[in-house]
């Protein structure tokens, strides 16, 4: 394996995870088909590169997610303890449920898919939509008697509102919660998450920050027709990635540059579905690394996105 990406540590895990991390939705084939061959082939070429974190949920393409990434594992056939796996719980198909039974079955529905004896990080999916107070009274304590029985390794909280995680952790017991994901917030049009990093600091939890091309907003292909961001905000991002376009530069990579400089944020998770959607990504990292980042069409891009800076959700989000 080429150990061509930076590792960090993840809060008090005592777990190094590669700078950039393999988000697998798209394996369940949401943004379009995903053959077997191709997930193998895609999942060969993140270990190749030195990708050692792959995150999934049984919401993701409604199980499928977790049967692909789950597959490609066992056929490349790299040592277990070798990578880290994260799934979630709370969130299905069906609709959310954060009841102790349903995610203490949830568990063993997924360890049967990913093939897997144990994962290293569980987390409770979009908490927003469940009830806070369950999640700490209810699901946590669940989640702490599957650490004890060896099925997990590390629990985990994740969602949109960066509010939902301190009103959780400051009600837990120390230790209790050992990572956050948190998805559109830290990128070159939102940046709000780095006001909580200090705070996370201080409580010991390890940061994977989702999304650096705001769910398809930093893309030439533009964001899906379900996208809840602004038209106004939707118009900056069109002509910053037009912008980018003409000058020949790659919107996504800048982005991703731009989310990779933190280094309280262990992992940058982005979607990936094919070789090529990976080399991509670790040469946006690898670039980095050799301080090649191109500031001056960041600075301009920034310029453009300026007046949209922080807005990205709709109030009340």
């Amino acid at each position: 394996m080429a150990n061509s990406l930076e590792l960090r540590s993840l809060g008090n895990t005592g777990l190094k995870l590669s700078c950039v991390g393999f988000g697998a939705s798209p394996l369940g084939s949401v943004f379009g088909p995903v053959s077997d061959e191709q997930a193998i082939a895609t999942v060969r070429e993140a270990f190749r590169l030195g990708i050692n974190f792959f995150d999934t949920s049984p919401f993701y393409g409604g199980t499928l997610s977790e049967k692909v990434l789950g597959k490609a594992l066992k056929t490349v056939g790299v040592p277990r303890n070798e990578y880290i796996v994260s799934t979630k719980c709370g969130r299905y198909k069906e609709g959310f449920d954060f009841s102790a039974e349903r995610v203490t079955k949830s568990i063993d529905e997924s360890l049967e898919r990913l093939q897997m004896e144990y994962v290293d990080i569980f987390q409770c999916h979009d908490i927003e939509f469940g009830s806070l107070d369950q999640i700490i009274n209810e699901t946590i304590p669940a989640l702490q008697k599957l650490k004890e029985a060896g099925k997990i390794r590390f629990i985990g909280i994740t969602g949109l509102p960066l509010g939902i995680f301190s009103y959780v952790l400051d009600r837990v017991p120390p230790g209790t919660v050992d990572v956050i994901l948190s998805y559109c917030h830290y990128g070159i049009i939102d940046t709000t998450l780095e006001d909580l990093l200090p705070y996370l600091k201080s409580k010991g939890v390890g940061v994977i920050s989702a999304s650096p091309l705001s769910m398809g907003l930093l893309t030439e292909s533009g964001p899906p027709e379900w996208h809840p961001a602004s038209p106004e905000l939707k118009a900056a991002c069109q002509a910053a990635v037009a912008f980018c376009k003409k000058k020949g530069k790659d919107i996504s990579k800048l982005a991703m540059q731009y989310s990779l400089c933190n280094k309280d944020i262990s992992t940058i998770l982005v979607g990936m579905r094919s070789v090529e959607q990976v080399q991509v990504n670790v040469a946006a990292a690898t670039e980095l690394a050799n301080c090649d980042k191109d500031q001056q069409t960041l600075a301009e891009v920034e310029e453009i996105l300026k007046p949209v800076k922080n807005q990205t959700w709709p109030s009340g989000i």
